[in-house]
């Protein structure tokens, strides 16, 4: 059959749409399958390959899965809102709602091009009034609760963007959109408390089916400690500074202390501090880092020694200085530490500079020359001398904390509340009220979706004001509570809020009366099968799970977790093996690709150019191979003859079966695509195939290269669509060789090498071994020793 891809490919995706073949079904009697990938953000420059292989993976798990009679739900949609198309659109003076919707018809397009088996009849869009409106729905819910607050605190601020981001979108101290470096801003913030939820999402990773590396990233993410808190008291006051440490058995060694340069005690008493002007300064100077710069270990350690304020270490009553230094955030514990610098290496670097006592309480080390970290005996302790288990250690210091009154155990984590609001115009508006008289006071819920205003001007305003601000007709408004003249919030919702629940959206995209209908949530949640990119574990996957446990708590979900789940594709690298960027030049564009070679050739490669959760680089002549692959395949019908089976090619075919199947369930799309790459061989090498065991092949290729696969189905006979013919079962006792080959030796070398029937007795091996002309050579006119069969492997025959 000859294998014209430009005519085939168009045909075959008018046919599934016309017979909506990939449509799910609710409360079909079929078992459910929910697969879900990360739904695109639609940028102007279209899709990359990378896009194409992140879908590719799960495509096939969906296209077998209907094949094997389950009611299949693969959506698709778009995470449309946030900062390149709003950056991009003020770039050209195009509203972002006419960018947005360009391109998302441009990756429609793309994907429907490739011929994805998405559920075309659900997609969603994260900036439709439709969708919004359950975001927000969702956030008031939140707020009514208590986990939406607001309050003043130092923030990442971009200049470029001239938006403030959360510390997970400025990592590194660069801002995650523009690359621009970060600095502090102080400012108004709405947050979520995820930490709330800390425990939950944690206990949560117990329930799931995520790959190792996975749950270990959350897990790290979230950073639960277990401590202390414990206060130290003042001389020249009576306050407290309260540090949490996770080192209680080293309080004997804490010799200084260091506490933020913002921290409240130093305004509070800045007619005690004698040298309350050089604080200042300090201070000064930190607001112009980021955060990241403050809390780097690798860099020069810098501080004040505050004159005026002492510590009492409340274990030994020994008064300490107290120190501010730029690597205390307010931010991050209570914004103290105590310092044991022989057993911490910024603290050891911190007490060298400035001439600090440096008290060894834990043997091992030596702590002239460095921080000792290791365990050992406990020394220089008090009651603790001589305990030699760093947790009997804390456990004793904890009882005695606790015992008399100036600490107790605590719990702390790295991860910190969610910083959920921007600057900017292209995003969900937050739907709260500022009443001079009620305070803040959120949208009613029969009021929403808060429509976000059409604009022509929608530039940022200068110093991380909202270009909603500008704006009195949004701004001005009734409180909806006293009815008195009142103020909208300005700000919007980071890019994360739609697609922090978007895989229930899909479920029922078109409910008018609730985020999605309790029924339809009971029969499909939750997803079977999440893949996407390892840089969205933490933040999406974390933000999504606490959004969804929420709903959880509140009845309105079915299920705690809502990706039951998870894998990651890795990358694919440009040809000359590096990220793919466009200032490189080294982007594939899919549509050049499906140009040249078809859909079904793209398909194949992407999945075959190595291990699917592994990087690789884009290679053509490997590109080459799979056309031909497909080309092959394609000419199989030429080789038809007779019916039924091919004794020859039985067990290959069965051995192929198994393995395809088996592949995909792991995600091994190269080695399944290599099995029938090896097939083919056989069934060339014997000349003739049956037009059902054709049929087996057309099935097994299906969800790599669909397109051909139905044109082969439709030229055999095949009723219906090849797409939702019944997946090959492999029979196992057919997987196994009628015959093996066995290595025949003369006195220990190797004469010859002879097919036996499998478990073949031993007098017919050694019969049908020195029947051989290749083996009596050595053995006719002497004397047989010894004979030695190892069944399925080796003959030996010993002569003299």
């Amino acid at each position: 059959m000859k294998y014209d891809f430009k005519k085939i490919e168009p045909k075959w995706q008018q046919k599934w749409e016309d017979a909506k073949a990939f449509c799910a079904e609710d409360f079909s009697e079929k078992p459910k399958y929910y697969t879900l990938v990360e739904f695109p953000y639609p940028s102007g420059a279209g899709m990359h390959v990378g896009h194409i292989k992140a879908y590719s993976g799960l495509e096939v798990v969906s296209r077998k899965r209907r094949m094997q009679g389950y009611n299949v739900l693969f959506p698709i949609g778009f995470d449309a809102y946030g900062l390149p198309t709003e950056n991009y659109a003020i770039k050209t003076g195009t509203h972002p709602r006419i960018v947005t919707d360009r391109n998302i018809e441009k990756f429609t397009s793309q994907l429907k091009r490739v011929g994805f088996s998405f559920d075309w009849s659900r997609v969603v869009d994260t900036t439709e009034e439709d969708y919004y409106r359950w975001t927000q729905w969702i956030f008031l819910k939140m707020f009514e609760k208590g986990l939406v607050f607001r309050d003043t605190a130092l923030v990442n601020y971009c200049p470029s963007c001239k938006v403030v981001l959360s510390n997970e979108d400025s990592q590194g101290g660069k801002c995650d959109i523009c690359h621009s470096d970060i600095v502090q801003k102080s400012k108004a913030v709405w947050y979520l408390r995820i930490t709330e939820y800390a425990d939950k999402l944690l206990q949560g990773l117990d329930d799931v089916d995520y790959l190792a590396n996975v749950k270990q990233q959350q897990v790290n993410w979230i950073g639960k400690s277990t401590g202390a808190f414990v206060n130290f008291s003042l001389k020249e006051i009576d306050e407290k500074l309260r540090i949490y440490t996770t080192r209680p058995d080293t309080l004997f060694g804490v010799t200084f202390m260091v506490i933020a340069p913002e921290h409240p005690i130093i305004e509070a008493n800045r007619d005690k501090i004698a040298n309350i002007d050089v604080l200042d300064a300090y201070k000064e100077e930190c607001a112009k880092k980021t955060e990241f710069e403050r809390t780097q270990l690798v860099k020069e350690k810098t501080g004040v020694c505050i004159q005026g304020l002492t510590a009492i270490n409340p274990v030994n009553g020994k008064e300490i200085p107290i120190y501010i230094s730029d690597y205390v955030m307010m931010g991050y514990g209570t914004g103290a530490i105590m310092a044991v610098p022989a057993h911490d290496e910024r603290d050891w670097a911190f007490a060298k500079k400035f001439g600090i006592d440096i008290i060894e309480v834990i043997k091992g080390g030596n702590i002239a020359e460095g921080a000792y970290t290791g365990d050992g005996d406990m020394v220089n302790s008090d009651f603790l001398n001589g305990y030699t288990n760093k947790k009997d250690s804390i456990e004793r210091m904890l009882a005695h904390l606790e015992e008399q009154g100036i600490g107790e155990k605590g719990v702390q984590y790295k991860m910190k509340d969610w910083a959920f609001n921007r600057q900017r115009y292209w995003g969900e508006p937050i739907p709260i009220v500022h009443c001079p008289h009620c305070g803040i006071v959120p949208v009613p819920y029969d009021q929403l979706p808060l429509h976000l205003p059409k604009v022509d001007n929608f530039e940022p305003g200068e110093g991380g004001e909202s270009p909603l601000a500008k704006i009195d007709s949004f701004v001005n408004c009734s409180c909806p509570k006293c009815g008195k003249d009142a103020k909208r919030e300005t700000d919007t919702m980071p890019q994360w809020a739609g697609s922090s629940w978007y895989f229930l959206r899909y479920i029922d995209p078109n409910n008018k009366n609730a985020f999605a209908d309790q029924d339809k949530l009971k029969y499909w949640m939750p997803v079977d099968w999440y893949n996407g990119g390892m840089e969205h574990v933490t933040r999406h996957m974390i933000y999504s799970r606490f959004w969804h446990k929420f709903l959880y708590d509140l009845g309105e979900v079915p299920c705690h977790e809502p990706y039951a789940k998870r894998t990651a594709q890795g990358l694919i690298l440009g040809p000359d093996g590096e990220k793919m960027s466009k200032s490189k030049g080294n982007v594939v564009d899919p549509n050049d690709v499906v140009d040249i070679y078809g859909a079904d050739v793209l398909r194949t490669y992407v999945l075959f150019m190595g291990d699917y959760a592994s990087a690789a680089p884009w290679n053509e002549s490997s590109m080459k191979g799979c056309k031909r692959f497909l080309e092959r395949i394609a000419d199989l019908t030429d080789l038809i003859k007779g019916s039924g089976v091919t004794p020859k090619l039985e067990t290959p075919i069965h051995k192929t079966i198994k393995k395809v199947s088996l592949d995909i369930e792991e995600l091994k799309f190269n080695t399944a695509i290599a099995s029938m790459m090896g097939l083919l061989n056989e069934i060339y090498d014997v000349g003739s195939i049956t037009k059902e065991e054709v049929m087996v092949i057309v099935r097994l290729l299906s969800p790599f290269a669909p397109h051909l696969a139905e044109e082969m189905w439709e030229t055999l006979g095949g009723k219906g669509l090849c797409s939702l013919a019944e997946w090959p079962v492999w029979e196992e006792s057919k997987t196994v060789d009628s015959t093996v080959e066995v290595a025949v030796q003369v006195n220990g070398k190797v004469r010859a090498t002879i097919a036996l029937p499998l478990n073949c007795p031993k007098d017919e091996a050694i019969a049908a071994a020195k029947a051989d002309a290749r083996v009596a050579v050595y053995v006719e006119g002497k004397t047989v020793i010894k004979e030695i069969s190892v069944p399925n492997k080796i003959i030996n025959i010993v002569v003299k």
